[in-house]
This record gives C-alpha cells, sequence and structure tokens, in this order.
C-alpha cells in the first residue's frame, strides 16, 4: 500500500521531467549567432553623455523584462542635448530567461561590432537590439530587408508550395493581430515535415506599415524554398521558417480567423451582434461590391499589395485622375515618356507614366508579360509598380507617389545645400542596396541602364528608391542599344555600352560610381571646369585630386565638415572611383559594393585605375547634351601624373 503513491508520484515526476526536458530542448537550440549587425557611418560626438544612456535604455529594458515578461520595449534617455533612443525586442515564443540572455547577449556585441557609432543594430533569430541618436521607433523598411537561409534543402514532396502559403497567411494575418506576432506549425503531405514559422512586427508600427514589411519579408524567403529554413529581417519586422521545432506546439498561433476577408474574429462577433436590419444593409452592400468587382476586376487596387501582380486600371480612371493629362499634373519628362501626378477615386495619390515605346509587335506581344514581372520586384530601395493601362497605342503604367521628388532636386535644384552628410550617407548605400537586388537577388537578373540622380527618388525619410528599372527592356530591339547610341544619359553610361552596345551590370556599376561623386561633391558629372590645365569634367576632377591625396577638396562646400569623418568620405570617393575603372572586368559588383561600404576599414587592397568618360561634342559646337540624339560620343582617358 505504502508503495503506490510512491510509484504514482514517481510516474507524475517522470511525465513532469519529460514535459520539462521537452522544453528544454526547444530551448537549447537557441541561436546566438548575429544575422544582421549595422552601425551608422557617424560617431557619436559626446560619447561619454551618448554611451552613458545607452547603458542606462539598456539597463531600464532589461528590468522591463525581468519584472513585467515583456517581449518588447523602448527607452529614451537625454543628458543635455544628446538623446539616446533604443528599441529591444524578442520573439514572443521565449521564456523570460531566454529573453533576458538574448537581450544581455545583443547588448554586448553591438558596442564590441559598433565601437562609438552613434547609431547600431545587432538582430539574431531570437531578437534583436537598436540604438540611435534619433527617434527610429516607426521606422519599418528603412534598413533595406535582408535574408539568410539554410544550407540543407528538402525533397519532401509539395514542400515549396505548403511553405509558401504558410508564409503567406503568416504575412496576410500578422499586421490584424493585437501585438503583431503570430507562430504556426504546418504539416507537409503526408507528414514527411512540418513547418514551424513565425512572423513579428515591432509594436510601434502601424498595420499597414506592418503589412509593407511583411510583404518585402515573404517575398525574400521566396528564394530559401526549398531550403529547409530561413530567415528575413528588416528595421520593423522579422520572418523565420524552420523544419526545426524552434519553439513548442502549444506556442502556436490559430491565424484562421485573421486569415478571413475583413479582419480578425473579433470583428466578426461584432457585426454578428449588430441588429438584423443593420446586418441586412452590410450583407446587401458586400454583395454589391462584390458584384462590382466581378463586372470590373480593373477596380481592385490591392490586387498588388496581395502580391497577384500589377493591377490593370481603366485608362478613362487615370484621365480622370490626371486631369486629362494636363500641364499642371506633370511632374516631369525622361527617356521613356512624361510623368504625371494622379489622384485615383479612393484618395490614393500616385506616378503616371505615359511611355513613349513607338510601334512594334515586339512591344504588343511582351508589355504586359513585362510589366508583371517588374510589379514583382520588391525591395524598399525600389519604387513599387502598381499596375499598368492599355488602349489602343497608350502604354501606361502606375507607381507608387513621391512626393519629394528625385535626387538631382537636392542637389543641384531648388533643393540644393538641404542634404546632410549622413543623408547622403543613405541615399548611397541605399541605391546601392537597390541595385543589387535587380542584379543578383531577384530571380531574373535586371539592368537598369540609366542610373543617374533623376531616376533615385526619395521618400518621405529622404531614403532613396530607383525608379525606371526595367524600362530599357520594353524598347524595339532597334532602340535598345547602338541606334540611340544607348539607353541612358550621356555623363553616366559605361564607355563599353555607349560606345558599343557591351551591356552587363558593371554598366550600372559605372554609372553609381558616378552618382555617388555627385551626391558627395554637389555637382553634375557633365558641368566642365576650365582652367589653366584645360577642360576638367567631375570624374576628371576626382581622379586627379585623388592622385594628389587631396579627396576632401571634391566634397560639397554646403555639408557640414563636423558631420562627417574624413577618411570615410576618402574611402566612399575612392569606392566610387572603383566603380568608374575603364576594365567593367575590374569593377565590383553592386552587392560587394554594399559590403565595402558597410565595412569600417580603408580598401586599400583594392586600388583604382584610371577610369575613363563618356564626352557628348555637339555638332554645332562642344557642349553636353543629355539627348544623344543630336550628340556624338567620344571618350575620355584620364591620364596618369
Amino acid at each position: 500500500m505504502i508503495l503506490q503513491p510512491i510509484i504514482k508520484l514517481l510516474a507524475l515526476t517522470l511525465i513532469w521531467w519529460s514535459s520539462v526536458n521537452v522544453e528544454y530542448a526547444v530551448a537549447a537550440t537557441r541561436d546566438t549567432r548575429v544575422i544582421n549587425s549595422g552601425c551608422s557611418p557617424i560617431n557619436a560626438t559626446n560619447t561619454g553623455s551618448f554611451f552613458a544612456n545607452v547603458n542606462e535604455t539598456f539597463s531600464e529594458l532589461r528590468g522591463e523584462i525581468r519584472n513585467q515578461s515583456r517581449h518588447f520595449g523602448t527607452s529614451l534617455k537625454s543628458k543635455g542635448d544628446v538623446n539616446t533612443y533604443t528599441m529591444f525586442q524578442c520573439r514572443n515564443y521565449l521564456s523570460r530567461n531566454d529573453c533576458l540572455a538574448c537581450i544581455n547577449t545583443a547588448s554586448t556585441q553591438i558596442r564590441d561590432i559598433c565601437k562609438i557609432a552613434n547609431g547600431a543594430r545587432v538582430i539574431y533569430n531570437d531578437c534583436f537590439l537598436r540604438y540611435e541618436s534619433e527617434r527610429f521607433y516607426q521606422q519599418t523598411n528603412e534598413i533595406g530587408g535582408g535574408v539568410t537561409c539554410g544550407n540543407k534543402s528538402t525533397n519532401a514532396t509539395g514542400f515549396r508550395a505548403v511553405g509558401q502559403q504558410a508564409l503567406l497567411d503568416l504575412q496576410k494575418a500578422t499586421p490584424k493581430i493585437k501585438g503583431f506576432y503570430a507562430a504556426t506549425k504546418t504539416q507537409v503531405a503526408g507528414g514527411s515535415a512540418n513547418i514551424y514559422a513565425i512572423a513579428q512586427c515591432v509594436e510601434t508600427a502601424s498595420p499597414q506599415k506592418c503589412l509593407d514589411c511583411m510583404q518585402v519579408g515573404y517575398n525574400n524567403l521566396q528564394s530559401c524554398l526549398p531550403s529547409t529554413d530561413g530567415s528575413a529581417y528588416d528595421a520593423g519586422c522579422f520572418m523565420r521558417f524552420s523544419t526545426t521545432p524552434f519553439f513548442a506546439d502549444n506556442q502556436t498561433i490559430n491565424i484562421r480567423p485573421y486569415l478571413k476577408e475583413g479582419g480578425s474574429s473579433k470583428k466578426w462577433a461584432i457585426i454578428g451582434g449588430v441588429v438584423g436590419g443593420v446586418v441586412l444593409l452590410l450583407v446587401l452592400f458586400a454583395c454589391r461590391l462584390f458584384t462590382k468587382q466581378k463586372r470590373v476586376p480593373k477596380a481592385d487596387i490591392l490586387g498588388a499589395t496581395e502580391l497577384r501582380g500589377p493591377v490593370n486600371y481603366k485608362y478613362t480612371d487615370l484621365k480622370a485622375a490626371t486631369k486629362n493629362f494636363s500641364v499642371e499634373n506633370k511632374l516631369g519628362e525622361g527617356g521613356f515618356g512624361a510623368v504625371y501626378k494622379g489622384t485615383l477615386k479612393n484618395g490614393k495619390v500616385v506616378a503616371v507614366k505615359k511611355l513613349v515605346l513607338g510601334k512594334s509587335s515586339k512591344m504588343e506581344d511582351d508589355f504586359e508579360g513585362e510589366v508583371k514581372l517588374i510589379s514583382n520586384v520588391h525591395h524598399r530601395n525600389l519604387v513599387r509598380l502598381l499596375g499598368c493601362c492599355s488602349k489602343g497605342q497608350e502604354r501606361i503604367l502606375v507607381y507608387e507617389y513621391m512626393a519629394n521628388s528625385s535626387l538631382d532636386k537636392f542637389l543641384f535644384g531648388d533643393k540644393k545645400g538641404s542634404l546632410n552628410w549622413k543623408q547622403r550617407y543613405d541615399i548611397i548605400l541605399g541605391t546601392a542596396r537597390g541595385l543589387a537586388y535587380l542584379h543578383e537577388e531577384f530571380h531574373v537578373s535586371i539592368i537598369h541602364r540609366d542610373i543617374k540622380t533623376g531616376n533615385i527618388l526619395l521618400d518621405d525619410d529622404l531614403q532613396p528608391k530607383i525608379a525606371d528599372f526595367g524600362l530599357a527592356r520594353l524598347l524595339p530591339r532597334d532602340r535598345s542599344h547602338l541606334s540611340t547610341k544607348f539607353a541612358g544619359t550621356l555623363g553616366y553610361t559605361a564607355p563599353e555600352y555607349a560606345m558599343q552596345g557591351q551591356l552587363s551590370e558593371k554598366a550600372d556599376t559605372y554609372s553609381y560610381g558616378i552618382v555617388v561623386l555627385e551626391i558627395i561633391s554637389g555637382q553634375k558629372s557633365t558641368n566642365v571646369k576650365i582652367d589653366d590645365e584645360g577642360r576638367e569634367y567631375l570624374l576628371q576632377r576626382a581622379w586627379k585630386l585623388y592622385e594628389r591625396g587631396m579627396q576632401l577638396e571634391l566634397v560639397d562646400k554646403d555639408i557640414d565638415p563636423n558631420e562627417y569623418d574624413a577618411e570615410e568620405v576618402k574611402k566612399i570617393i575612392e569606392i566610387a572611383l572603383l566603380c568608374t575603372q575603364a576594365s567593367a572586368a575590374t569593377r565590383p559588383t553592386m552587392s560587394e559594393l554594399v559590403v565595402l561600404l558597410k565595412s569600417k576599414s580603408l580598401v586599400e587592397q583594392l586600388r583604382p585605375t584610371m577610369p575613363v568618360f563618356v564626352e557628348a561634342k555637339m555638332m554645332n559646337g562642344e557642349g553636353i547634351s543629355d539627348n544623344p540624339s543630336n550628340a556624338t560620343l567620344s571618350i575620355s582617358v584620364l591620364s596618369a601624373r
């Protein structure tokens, strides 16, 4: 009789111990490797006060984890005029102790990685930590999304399709869930594998910002499948999937109610409690919308954001939105046609580009396919194509609208001198990231062919977005290369492309190098300086100053010298010269440039060789033209001194 309660106690102990072991088995797989980090190019000016603030915010956030079991928090500390903003977030499946351990690791490594920079971030699979000298809490896509994929893949039947659907469901549901967090376990057909997946946004984001960030993460993770694991990260969101459990089965969230059209189960419960008459009106209204959408599918403005391809806009709607393509709504005109500001019926402001493609059977056949391809390009440094319109010979593209217009206005136009060094650096880095995505990360390599300051737009936060990518693919074959000299702009175009029609990603690299020199100097590449030594273009001047060790003479006088580190500026000028080397083979790839720009060390092992510059000589005298039709081309080889 005495043995029975002992046996029962032992049995209960074994059950408890086995459950602890299951939980521990998941916890024991905690990964402390940094999957992404970033440091501000600017050092803190008052390091004592700034890092005293940093330490205080770390201490405050640890207290929130320890005492309130928080998984997310922000902290602001000030000493005099020195402010420090800090944010942390743990994945919701972490225990309090695991979350605290992750933040402790992050707070140590972030200082080791970024030293005295006035902004830093570290991202892990289980948590992230970030601090800045300026407020950033509402940012979501601001650092440029990234992805890491596992090196193992699975042959399980249907794994890719199941994985894509699981991630798409998380993308749609997470912005609707309170706290912006979801975790799911999905079984692959036949039980050959399970897919564990989570999605999370920072709690300071809006639902729309969360959705935008989720869409980029979802898109980036497509490159991982059929790998057995992958993580997508950004400033304000995180997505991860793996066939290896990294959270317990009882920590999943039922997201099915959030996948229903119209929102969460809570909203449906509220609707269900409304009096019958109101319900009837809602049903009738919904039916009317449904039949209207079936009759006119072109009205589905959410088509592009749900990753279902571009919206097919009605010509009459775009005509009305732009006031009949009026001059007052005209934003500008480029090589592919005029751009107009348009306001759709739902109040959304868009940019409407009327293409000038001419008449060709290729254009007729390829337009929709090419537009569909371009509309699937999603990156925070690329202008998003929302949809298109075809009517007769008219071919129209509809883009997201950028109120700040293009970079050339800030460098050479009415906003000249308004960009500080940090903003210019962010534009240099963001543009490199966008081009790297086009060249190497999208499933089809896209060469822009016309990178210039006029094709780099700035969003509300002055972050760069490259415009007009992929449009050269729409040109008839006889207009895409030498018959118009090149599908580019004089002063920016690589010599091998301008003179011989030899096109590769390195042509964009050359143009990017010219743009970087313009951003640093505030001068146009085609501006001619005439002195005792003769005619001199921007690239020639940059090379001459580099040879003499006087690179800082190139820096725009509108930039406060206290805002930048001299060695950092020299390094970036040297990187620009690497981009403009005569041999395309010696130019770095855009992904290599991103690494070089983020590196704290100089690039002494990569010494640039002499660049070349494409000149335009007008038929009626010498000068500079952006129009290839009335200019002949020659190459200036810069000589060493």
